[in-house]
């Protein structure tokens, strides 16, 4: 989808790539990704590709630095973010894209989820448990609560959503427990409890959920709720 909207699919940049998973899709319909994490803990989870070359840039990377390391202004025909955006400082990543993205012809694109649909028993169960534990949330993520309605995104539209209403998505994906169990303790409010002396996954909570998702050898075919602003820029 996004593939089709950009001109040429010569570089695409993935920002906060962690362990590669958005680019090893941009890789397929791009020559070369350059993808790109300020944490080498994430990237040393990174799944190889010949078209994808993988970049530690920490916070103390100058603007000037990051364009020589794309080679150039004007050269990106992509800029993906999967579920990070939320944490940049957005005012110097946007100036920063605007240099970067091909003039005319770029994309940026940012993209997030905020919920999974299991079935209407366990969506209950989740939903009550992420209210209870809710003050454990941390303020950067609040963009991805609302669903990036609110998320401050000044480029040009190319038909896929709106200011204020993001393009919705639903994401299939087959899982069991224990993988929901994995995605459950990589959020940033299990992180911020557990640096509080709080188990939000104890024996119980994870015992009543294991039980509504029907045990844990079944496999369940899961929707993301995700939600994507994608669009141009035809001038700096």
């Amino acid at each position: 989808m996004l593939a089709a909207r950009t001109s040429h699919h010569s570089l695409a940049w993935d920002v906060g790539t962690g362990n590669g998973q958005a680019a090893l899709g941009v890789a397929e319909h791009y020559e070369q990704v350059i993808a790109a994490d300020v944490s080498e803990g994430q990237l040393s989870f990174a799944m190889s590709h010949p078209r994808v070359r993988y970049v530690h840039t920490p916070e103390s990377m100058t603007e000037d630095e990051m364009v020589a390391l794309m080679g150039g202004e004007n050269r990106v025909d992509l800029i993906t973010v999967a579920t990070a955006a939320h944490w940049f400082d957005l005012t110097k990543f946007y100036k920063l894209a605007k240099r970067l993205l091909r003039k005319p012809g770029g994309i940026i694109a940012v993209w997030a989820y905020n919920d999974i649909d299991v079935s209407p028993e366990f969506n209950t169960i989740s939903e009550r448990l992420r209210e209870k534990f809710s003050h454990f949330r941390s303020a950067d993520a609040k963009y991805a609560v609302e669903g990036y309605r609110n998320l401050p995104f000044p480029f040009e539209s190319v038909g896929l959503g709106h200011e204020g209403q993001p393009m919705q998505l639903e994401i299939p994906k087959e899982l069991l427990f224990e993988g929901y169990l994995k995605i459950a303790k990589s959020t940033s409010t299990f992180e911020l409890a557990k640096e509080q002396g709080v188990d939000l996954l104890s024996e119980e909570v994870i015992e009543e959920l294991e039980s509504s998702w029907g045990g844990p050898s079944k496999v369940r075919t899961v929707t993301y709720k995700a939600f994507m602003h994608a669009r141009t820029v035809t001038k700096n």
